[in-house]
């Protein structure tokens, strides 16, 4: 049996929604095997509203973390998350280079919920550092606006719009994601570029605020459906598939928050 490994370059959530701990879950949910880097560590204070902090791993740790699995073990494709700061993105877009990986996804993440924007000089670095690494992006409205510098997004065209600037840095594809900030009726969607044509992709919506980590399980399904052979248009349309029915089946964790149930996909094949 062939056993397709992914690497996740990602901060830890510590309420297990999303991050890493996300990104694992859906590894293991189809069928590859998950290792880490970490680069940050979020915690979550319960006697503040649930505010976030934020704790960037030294660039030294982060490196060390890094060559374990690629010097060491070796992989079909990786994702990066959250990277935290400008030195964390430099050093892994440095080793993707060094090891001339394949199928990188990145989720270009600049704000957790419950906590303030990253620093603006990050996005700059995504912008021009990773980006032009990628062979797919995903970035929801807000990221999008940013890296594209067309500020709010409003409307689908403003989406395509959107995906062609971020594929014009280098970007291989580009999905960007509606999620519940836009819709189309009752459908949630995405925009998804080639660099030759557009597809809207269209889902069911689902009137819940249960959807803490749903961006990074989105990018983990797309990373381990690469690693598994599949082409960028399959591993999107998976992934598309797996986030609807995690977040279908979302759940209360406590009175804050409500991740995606990562289980609910293999299940839904099961019925």
């Amino acid at each position: 049996m062939t056993i397709r490994k992914a690497l996740t370059i990602a901060g830890s959530d510590t309420s297990g929604g999303a991050g890493q701990q996300a990104d694992l879950k859906t590894f293991q949910e189809l069928g590859v095997f998950g290792m880490t880097a970490l680069t940050v560590i979020v915690a979550q204070d319960p006697h503040n509203d649930w505010f976030h902090e934020v704790f960037p791993i030294d660039v030294a740790i982060l490196e060390k973390q890094i060559e374990t699995v690629l010097a060491g073990i070796g992989v079909d494709a990786v994702k990066t998350g959250m990277l935290g700061t400008t030195e964390l993105v430099e050093l892994a877009t440095r080793k993707i280079e060094q090891y001339q990986l394949k199928n990188v996804v990145v989720d270009p993440v600049m704000i957790c919920k419950g906590a303030e924007a990253l620093h603006p000089e990050i996005a700059i670095s995504l912008r021009e550092v990773l980006l032009p690494r990628a062979t797919v992006a995903t970035p929801n409205l807000f990221e999008a606006g940013i890296l594209s510098q067309l500020g709010v997004l409003t409307s689908v065209d403003d989406m395509k719009e959107a995906a062609k600037r971020i594929h014009d840095l280098g970007t291989a594809y580009v999905v960007v994601k509606g999620g519940s900030k836009l819709q189309v009726g009752n459908h949630a969607v995405d925009v998804f570029y080639d660099g030759q044509s557009f597809e809207v992709l269209e889902s069911e919506r689902f009137e819940t605020t249960f959807t803490h980590g749903a961006g990074c399980t989105f990018s983990a399904a797309i990373c381990a459906e690469l690693a598994k052979g599949n082409s960028v248009r399959e591993a999107v349309g998976v992934a598309k598939d797996f986030i609807t029915e995690a977040i279908r089946h979302s759940f209360a964790l406590n009175k804050y928050v409500g991740p995606t149930n990562h289980g609910a996909y293999r299940l839904s094949k099961q019925s």
